[in-house]
C-alpha cells in the first residue's frame, strides 16, 4: 500500500509539459489554484476541471497515477465532505434523521468542495510528475532570487524544500521494508484494539526515525565533502531559458483565469 504512495516522485516523459520552463510551471500551478478558488460556480469548477484534464492528457503519465497521488488524502476529503454535508445549513431540508440534517446548500457544498479538493492535488501533481527536482530547485531559486537583496537565503530555502520533497518516497520505502521485516517477526498492524495496533507502530517509527536521521547525517557528510557552501559562486549546467511554448502556456493559463473570473 504504501509503494502506491507517488506523492514528491518525478516520471521522466518526452511531453510538452515536461519540457516547460519549471519556472513558468511553477508559475502555472499556482494560476490553476486561482483558477478553482476564483469561482463559486460549478460551470467555474468544470471549466478548471477540464483543463486539469487536457494538461495532464498532455503529459502522458497514466491516469492510474492519478489515484495514486489521491489515496493518501481520500481520508481527508471523506471527512470535509460529511462535515460539508451535516454542518452547513440552507434554505430546503433534503433528509434529516434525528440531528442529522441535509440541505440544498450543504449538498452542493460538500459536491463542490470535494471536487475542488481532488483537481487542486491533480494539479499540484502534475508540477512534481513533470520537474526533476534539480530543475524544481532551479526553478523556485530563480523566482524568488530578487529577495535575496533583502538577505533572504533563496537558495538553501529552495535546496531545503527540494530535498525534503525528494525524502518524501525514500522514506515511504523505507517504512515498507520495516513493516515487511516486523511482519516477518510476527508483528500484527492490522489485529488487536486500537491501543495495541498504535503500540505496534512504535517498532515501525523507532527504526525509521533512526534510518531519516542517518540518510540526512549522510546527505550532509556528502554535500561538506564537494564543498558545498550554498548558492555563492554557484555554476549550472543548464540554464534555465523561456521559449515560446513557454509564454503560449503562460498565456492560456491566464486566459482560463481570467474567463473564470470575468464570466463565471
Amino acid at each position: 500500500m504504501l509503494k502506491d504512495i507517488t506523492l514528491g516522485q518525478y516520471f521522466p516523459k518526452d511531453s510538452i509539459i515536461h519540457r516547460l520552463d519549471p519556472r513558468f510551471k511553477i508559475i502555472m500551478t499556482a494560476l490553476y489554484i486561482a483558477i478553482l478558488f476564483a469561482t463559486d460556480s460549478f460551470y467555474g469548477l468544470i471549466v478548471g476541471t477540464l483543463f486539469a484534464w487536457i494538461v495532464w492528457f498532455m503529459t502522458k503519465i497514466p491516469i492510474k497515477l492519478m489515484w495514486k497521488s489521491l489515496k493518501p488524502i481520500m481520508p481527508i476529503i471523506v471527512i470535509t465532505a460529511i462535515l460539508n454535508l451535516f454542518m452547513i445549513e440552507g434554505d430546503k431540508t433534503l433528509w434529516k434523521w434525528g440531528f442529522l440534517e441535509i440541505t440544498d446548500d450543504s449538498l452542493h457544498e460538500c459536491i463542490f468542495n470535494t471536487i475542488r479538493i481532488i483537481m487542486l492535488i491533480v494539479g499540484s501533481s502534475i508540477l512534481t510528475y513533470t520537474t526533476s527536482p534539480v530543475n524544481l530547485t532551479d526553478g523556485i531559486e530563480r523566482l524568488f532570487s530578487p529577495l535575496k537583496r533583502l538577505n533572504v537565503p533563496v537558495h538553501e530555502l529552495a535546496m531545503m524544500m527540494t530535498i525534503a520533497l525528494r525524502f518524501i518516497p525514500l522514506l515511504i520505502d523505507e517504512t515498507d521494508k520495516i513493516i515487511s521485516a516486523q511482519k516477518s517477526r510476527g508483528a500484527s498492524f492490522e489485529v488487536g484494539s486500537l491501543k495495541e495496533r498504535a503500540s505496534a507502530i512504535v517498532p515501525v517509527l523507532i527504526p525509521l526515525f533512526i534510518s531519516a536521521f542517518r540518510r540526512s547525517n549522510e546527505l550532509a557528510l556528502a554535500m561538506e565533502c564537494r564543498c558545498y557552501h550554498g548558492g555563492d559562486g554557484r555554476t549550472r549546467l543548464k540554464q534555465l531559458k523561456a521559449k515560446p511554448s513557454d509564454y503560449l502556456a503562460l498565456t492560456v493559463t491566464t486566459s482560463v483565469l481570467v474567463v473564470n473570473v470575468v464570466v463565471f
